[in-house]
C-alpha cells in the first residue's frame, strides 16, 4: 500500500515529472461518490510518501491528461463541467505548470478539443492520440461525442502541434506506455460502450502504427505503465452489457509479443492513474464500482 490521496479520485492521468508524481483535476468524490471535477494539483515525493498541495490548475477538470516533456509539465484537454445538466464539455485548452513560480500558463491550445486521450513522450516528441472529440459545438453529453483517431505531437522546443499518423482503430479510454522509443495503445472503448482488446505501436521514425498481439480481455477505463522494457496493463470496466470492474492484470513481452498474467489488483478499480519509478508502478485513485460509485482514495504499489 502506498499513501492515500488527499481526496478520492478517479478519471485521472498522473505523471511523473522531476522525480515527484503529480496528479491534477479528475472527478472528485464524497463519500465515495462524485461530486463534479476538481482544480486541484498534488505532487507525491516517494522519499517522504507525503502528498504536497501545489497551484490549482485554472479550472476544474476531469479526464485531463498530464504529460512531463523537456523538463515541463503539462496540462492537455479534458472536460469541463459549468453544470449538472452539462457534465462533459470538451476542452482543446493546454497548460504548462512553472515549476520555479508554482503557476500555470497558457500553451498552445490542441487543434481541436480532445479527452480520455493517450499520450507519451518519444524523441520525437510529445505525442497526443485517440480518445473523444464533439459530436457537434454543443455537445456536453458522454453520448453527444465520437470516438477520434486523431494523432498530434509537439516536437522538442516547439510550441505549436503537428499532425501524425492517425491512431489505426478509434477508440476512447485506452491506456498507452512508452517502449524503446514506440508509443503503446492498448484496449479502450468506442462511444457505443463496446470494450476494446486492440493494441497498436506508433514508430516515429516511420510515422508508422503497427499491430501487436490484443489483450487477453478487452478493457477499458485501464491504466498502463513500463519498466525494464515491459508494458503493464492493470484493471478498468465494461460499461455495456457486461457491466464489471476487472481485477485483472497483465505484463506484456514486446521482444515475443505476448501477453502473461500478473496476480489480480487487490483493489480492482477503473479510471486509475498508473506511473513507473525506479521498478515499482504506482497505482493510484479509481473507482471499485462501475460509474461513478466507490470512488477511492487508494494507492498500491506494485513491484514490476
Amino acid at each position: 500500500m502506498g499513501p492515500e490521496l488527499p481526496l478520492h479520485l478517479q478519471e485521472i492521468y498522473p505523471a511523473l515529472h522531476r522525480g515527484r508524481i503529480h496528479l491534477a483535476g479528475g472527478f472528485r468524490a464524497v463519500l465515495g461518490q462524485i461530486t463534479g471535477p476538481t482544480d486541484r494539483h498534488y505532487a507525491l515525493d516517494p522519499a517522504s510518501g507525503h502528498w504536497q498541495v501545489l497551484a490549482a490548475l485554472p479550472k476544474a477538470l476531469h479526464h485531463p491528461q498530464l504529460v512531463s516533456f523537456g523538463g515541463e509539465l503539462y496540462c492537455l484537454g479534458g472536460f469541463t463541467s459549468p453544470s449538472l445538466s452539462r457534465i462533459w464539455v470538451m476542452s482543446g485548452e493546454a497548460w504548462r505548470y512553472d515549476d520555479s513560480n508554482n503557476s500555470w500558463n497558457e500553451f498552445t491550445a490542441l487543434p481541436s478539443p480532445a479527452a480520455e486521450c493517450m499520450a507519451g513522450v518519444l524523441t520525437s516528441g510529445l505525442h497526443l492520440c485517440g480518445g473523444r472529440k464533439p459530436g457537434d459545438e454543443k455537445a456536453s453529453r458522454w453520448e453527444e461525442h465520437l470516438d477520434t483517431d486523431m494523432h498530434i505531437s509537439c516536437p522538442p522546443g516547439s510550441q505549436q502541434w503537428e499532425t501524425a499518423a492517425p491512431l489505426p482503430v478509434a477508440r476512447n479510454s485506452a491506456a498507452a506506455a512508452v517502449i524503446d522509443d514506440r508509443l503503446h495503445v492498448v484496449g479502450g472503448r468506442t462511444v457505443k460502450r463496446v470494450n476494446l482488446a486492440d493494441h497498436h505501436v506508433y514508430d516515429p521514425a516511420e510515422d508508422r502504427w503497427r499491430t501487436a498481439a490484443p489483450m487477453p480481455l478487452a478493457q477499458a477505463g485501464l491504466a498502463a505503465a513500463s519498466v525494464a522494457g515491459a508494458l503493464y496493463a492493470f484493471g478498468g470496466e465494461a460499461i455495456g452489457e457486461n457491466r464489471r470492474v476487472f481485477a485483472e492484470s497483465w505484463r506484456y513481452d514486446p521482444a515475443s509479443d505476448t501477453w502473461s498474467p500478473l496476480p489480480d489488483m487487490p483493489h480492482p478499480r477503473h479510471g486509475l492513474g498508473a506511473v513507473a519509478l525506479d521498478g515499482r508502478i504506482y497505482l493510484i485513485g479509481g473507482a471499485l464500482s462501475v460509474g461513478g460509485k466507490d470512488t477511492s482514495d487508494l494507492v498500491e504499489i506494485f513491484a514490476a
